[in-house]
């Protein structure tokens, strides 16, 4: 007796309407984090600016895209491990007048944060850039080497 039954397949879609490549980008960012984490920018925000973070030796490396952001108006602050990166990308001049059949540069405030390891020196950071790119180098503490302990046996 023949005891086979036809089975049918269907693809579902790789994506359904609700979610997007930026919260699939999110949920593989947030599985693959290492000792740095840094969580997608808060929906309200205009626009966040791209990051490239390393760590060395001797020091975490974060690279900020901030294409039309004064640098000196960026506001940098580390509270309880916490770097955040503030600032605004003020509408160009040309964006207020006239009809554009084109818009894709965005305009706005961000706001980005970094969840740093307890390694990260607060004291030591140093921020600079040129080129609309902004450089912020966070030292790390030095590490404690063990100490060997004689024991000193009486007898």
């Amino acid at each position: 007796m023949n005891q086979f039954r036809q089975v049918s397949f269907r693809r579902a879609p790789a994506f359904a309407g609700s979610v997007s490549a930026g919260h699939v980008r999110h949920v593989f960012d947030q599985l693959f984090a290492g000792d740095i984490v840094a969580p997608e920018a808060p929906k309200a925000a205009g626009w966040a600016p791209r990051v490239d973070v390393r760590e060395e030796a001797d020091r975490f490396l974060i690279l900020a895209d901030v294409p039309g952001v004064n640098l000196a108006d960026i506001e940098i602050e580390m509270v309880k491990n916490v770097l955040s990166l503030k600032g605004e990308r003020k509408a160009f001049a040309s964006e207020t007048e006239g009809q554009f059949s084109r818009v894709e540069r965005q305009a706005g405030t961000f706001l980005r944060t970094f969840a740093l390891p307890e390694t990260a020196d607060a004291e030591g950071i140093t921020a600079s850039g040129s080129n609309g790119v902004l450089e912020i180098v966070i030292p790390k503490k030095a590490v404690a080497a063990p100490r060997r302990i004689a024991v000193n046996a009486a007898g």
